[in-house]
């Protein structure tokens, strides 16, 4: 029997629910060769989104879709190494294909290929080393190989703020630019999970990648699709949750499309026949304590003003944190250091930053801090 809810992984086919009107802009985005840039919190479902309309386009000939994600990238040609790899892998349909496309359209690099024992992927191909002066070389390889097959190629990059963490980020973004915007055969969609990050490089004026393409910015999937979604799966095995269970969920989790999926299921797990005050309460608890050591080794590196600063947030002082009375409530130091204070806290994936407003970008994290009694000086 399939699990009814899954989390921790890109949500597809059965478990995709809603995003009617996200799908149909990235399908014409996709199929009229427009560049996409994604933004959304985390856990919003950004790769469920991109995968799904993967799946839509597949039997379009005219289209091939190569999907990338280089969080474990640190280096510009840790970069080049997998964009060159992915492209060369993901247009061809054989070994043979691969060695001869790395020969043809990268004639000074070295392909590896493995073999394995693994019957699912029995082969394995990548580029041995692909230093910074192939760069333009492995750049301008997807237009080339596009034009060559008379197709058109979408290149999906996920956790593209990597690049702006590189040595040399802003030169190194420059040189994507400059070489991207020309290609008439290739068109990008990049998204990842730092929206800050996303919104500096996409967003300002001064970075290299302003205005690249249509920013979709995704926004919670609403209530209204998750009652269907949830009742039903509890009713396809012969379980009942009420309305009000549902919205405690949602309203739980602040909306967060992958924690709705977690507590739903710890909630399922928990449940015989019908869902209970009882039930509820052990599932949120037994959410808080899977966070808990995360939380606490979070909370552990901190300094003073920025415990104090997660203080003020809990007090609902967001909007008026600059506000020289609650300074003084709070021992935030003054105005430059609460600037300071927000620009770590992002770093460290804690805040979230939309105009005045702050929060917290785990909505997990202040039900922790309450339920712990965590001590904030």
């Amino acid at each position: 029997m399939k699990t009814p809810f899954i989390y921790g992984i890109a949500a597809e086919k059965m478990y995709f629910t809603d995003r009617e009107k996200e799908t149909k802009r990235l399908l014409l985005n996709f199929e009229n060769g427009l560049n996409t840039i994604i933004v959304s919190p985390r856990r919003w479902g950004k790769t469920s989104l991109v995968n799904k309309v993967a799946e839509l386009m597949k039997e379009n000939q005219q289209i091939r879709i190569v999907r990338m994600d280089i969080f474990s990238v640190r280096t510009q040609e840790d970069f080049y190494r997998m964009f060159a790899t992915e492209i060369i892998r993901q247009t061809a349909t054989r070994t043979e294909e691969w060695l001869e496309n790395t020969k043809r359209f990268l004639s000074s690099l070295v392909p590896v290929v493995t073999m394995s024992t693994d019957p699912m992927n029995p082969v394995s191909f990548s580029l041995k080393s692909v230093m910074p002066d192939y760069g333009e070389e492995v750049l301008t390889l997807p237009e080339r190989i596009a034009k060559e097959k008379e197709i058109h190629l979408i290149i999906c990059i996920d956790e593209f703020q990597q690049i702006g963490e590189l040595s040399n980020s802003i030169t190194f973004q420059k040189k994507l630019r400059s070489v991207w915007q020309h290609q008439h055969s290739v068109s990008y969609c990049l998204y990842g999970s730092k929206r800050h990050l996303l919104m500096n490089m996409f967003g300002k004026r001064s970075y290299p990648f302003y205005k690249f393409g249509d920013m979709l910015f995704l926004e919670r999937i609403p209530l209204e699709y998750w009652y269907e979604y949830i009742q039903s799966r509890f009713e396809q095995n012969g379980k009942h949750i009420d309305t009000r269970f549902v919205d405690d969920i949602y309203t739980y989790v602040d909306g967060n499309s992958s924690y709705v999926q977690q507590l739903s299921w710890l909630v399922w797990a928990r449940t015989e026949n019908e869902v209970n005050e009882g039930i509820m309460a052990e599932a949120k608890q037994d959410l808080l304590l899977q966070s808990h050591s995360l939380f606490m080794e979070q909370i552990n590196s901190l300094s003073s003003y920025q415990l104090r600063f997660i203080r003020a947030i809990m007090s609902g002082k967001t909007i008026e944190i600059y506000r020289k009375e609650i300074i003084e409530e709070f021992e935030l130091g003054s105005s430059a250091n609460i600037a300071t204070i927000k620009k770590a806290l992002q770093k460290k994936e804690l805040i979230e930053i939309e105009g005045k407003n702050i929060y917290f970008s785990d909505p997990i994290f202040i039900h922790w801090l309450r339920q712990y009694n965590i001590s904030l000086i």
